[in-house]
């Protein structure tokens, strides 16, 4: 098994979310890089990574941030939050990022997410992050008419890395 210790970035900075509520984050850590490097010398051997700001943009917002992670640490990294399109997938990947997360297109334009993970075997995930079964969108501004049961299957045999579920009703919580 391996724990993903997670890092959630708004206005360049670690926050948690409670239930993906963007007026209700607590800071954490005004440094993302020492934040990562805090988890790999904790033995942790993945890092996941969500630009919130990116999330609600439709854009990455926090690349700085993120890009002083990859600067300082060497564990793998996962990326998600406004990653809409091929551009920036491959921009990502480009950079160091080991697999990026998917969620909005995949709502949205699902052939972008089969293009992607055919592109980029084994870097592409999905992200499904859910209101009472349904798939929110536009950094969980949205909540879909689509099941995320029904996101999963259509994704099944696509080629995805993995399919990452959150119930934003539990989301923050501890």
């Amino acid at each position: 098994m391996i724990l993903f210790p997670a890092i959630d970035l708004k206005n360049g900075q670690c926050v948690r979310l409670e239930q993906g509520d963007m007026a209700r984050s607590t800071v954490f850590n005004l440094d993302p890089a020492a934040q990562a490097a805090s988890f790999a010398a904790q033995g942790f051997e993945y890092l996941h990574v969500v630009d919130l700001d990116g999330a609600f943009a439709g854009k990455p917002v926090n690349a700085h941030a993120v890009e002083a992670m990859l600067a300082k640490i060497t564990m793998p990294v996962q990326l998600g939050g406004g990653i809409r399109d091929l551009k920036t997938v491959e921009a990502w990947l480009e950079k160091g990022i080991t697999r990026v997360i998917v969620g909005t297109a995949a709502v949205r334009d699902p052939e972008l997410v089969k293009s992607a993970a055919k592109r980029f075997p084994g870097r592409v995930a999905v992200g499904l992050d859910a209101r009472d079964g349904r798939v929110a969108v536009e950094g969980w501004a949205e909540t879909s008419e689509v099941r995320a049961l029904d996101i999963a299957q259509r994704f099944e045999d696509a080629g995805v890395a993995a399919i990452i579920f959150t119930d934003i009703a539990r989301d923050g919580l501890l």
